[in-house]
């Protein structure tokens, strides 16, 4: 099998015609049952722990069109790409907020955002943070390789949308409008040496059912092909971004809950992700069903931590830098998508503690497998 014949099996496994069933539309007393099947395989699974984790954008400079997207080529924003001292900056805020698990991301382009700056700001950073994951363009294994070599152990990419036709709509310019390069990334990252491997859809593209149903037989497909990796999956809806791009289809609340719930249950081992995309009440429900690993304290600017860069924002208009004007003192980059959630990460870890999970910080160290070899 292929990493492009799972989307259209022939037989469902039990799990995956489970996942499908429990999709199905349910009143209200079936699915407060399943929220309480959710919430006791996610405690016999991982306990009371939730993860934290920050993300730490490097870059918002971006040569694809993606027209969901704020950093989209074609959007008249201001850019930025932040040298490894201002990324060291940034991730030492995030170390004294209590984060010992980042996130770099970057949008898609190779004159700012190459596989050798991604090297050196991971090397930066591993001798002060555990735990630094990547969500960047896809690459090839032996990019991955010399990334894991570097000391980057986590990836997080997403599909988008699992439906062909609706990702070649949405992606009309660059490399990313290649659906199948995209799709077997999970697999050159598991080949060069990533153990941690975050997957997931962007509702609001498609139909959140279907699209759902093939983020699942993917996950199910890799669980098998690359299972000496744990993984995550994420659920993140579409957010007032720039170009003011309007959802297609709707998943609401409710629904929100099912899907976690469903997935949890199916996929009992699996990590759930829920970032600050989702309002805080929303959030405070949803982490006890099956959530287990969240982000707190958010900015989806580079630099919007500290204010590092702010000197070198140039504004682009389709591709093209242009004349920004003058600018006040505090303007910064813009923002992939606005958060919801704003609460700071002391906040979010008190509010855990408060329904009797624990805020986990730290559960990775490379020391851990050099004292074992």
């Amino acid at each position: 099998m292929t990493s492009s014949d799972f989307l259209n099996p022939t037989q469902l496994s039990p799990a995956l015609r489970r996942f499908v069933a429990l999709l199905a539309p349910l009143d209200d007393a079936r699915l407060e049952s399943l929220a309480r099947e959710s919430a006791a395989a996610t405690r016999r699974n991982f306990g009371k722990a939730i993860r934290l984790f920050a993300p730490l954008y490097l870059s918002n400079e971006c040569i694809n069109n993606c027209q969901y997207c704020g950093f989209s080529r074609d959007n008249a924003i201001l850019r930025v790409t932040l040298d490894v001292q201002a990324v060291v900056k940034e991730a030492r805020h995030l170390a004294k907020e209590g984060f010992r698990n980042i996130l770099l991301v970057a949008g898609e382009h190779p004159r700012f955002v190459s596989s050798g700056y991604l090297e050196a700001c991971v090397r930066a950073l591993a001798a002060e943070i555990p735990s630094v994951a990547i969500e960047v363009a896809p690459m090839e294994a032996p990019d991955y390789a010399r990334l894991s070599a570097a000391g980057a152990e986590g990836l997080v990419v997403y599909q988008e949308t699992y439906d062909r036709a609706i990702y070649a709509e949405m992606h009309t310019a660059g490399p990313k409008k290649d659906f199948d390069w995209r799709l077997a990334c999970p697999e050159r990252a598991y080949e060069g040496g990533f153990r941690r491997i975050g997957i997931g859809a962007l509702f609001g593209l498609s139909e959140w059912r279907t699209e759902a149903t093939a983020l699942a037989l993917h996950l199910e497909y890799l669980l098998r092909r690359c299972w000496r990796a744990q993984f995550t999956v994420s659920l993140p809806r579409l957010r007032p971004c720039a170009g003011s791009f309007e959802p297609r289809h709707r998943l609401d609340d409710r629904d929100l809950v099912q899907l976690v719930c469903a997935l949890r249950v199916c996929f009992p081992q699996v990590g759930i992700v829920l970032s600050t995309r989702e309002p805080a009440s929303l959030r405070d429900a949803l982490i006890p069903l099956g959530v287990t690993l969240i982000s707190a304290g958010s900015h989806t600017e580079p630099g919007g931590y500290t204010g590092a860069g702010r000197e070198d924002l140039h504004l682009t208009v389709r591709g093209k830098e242009v004349s920004a004007g003058e600018l006040a003192p505090d303007t910064g980059a813009t923002g992939q998508f606005e958060i919801a959630d704003e609460r700071s990460a002391a906040e979010v870890a008190t509010m855990l503690r408060a329904g009797g999970l624990e805020p986990v910080w730290k559960d990775w160290d490379a020391g851990i497998i050099g004292a074992a070899t």
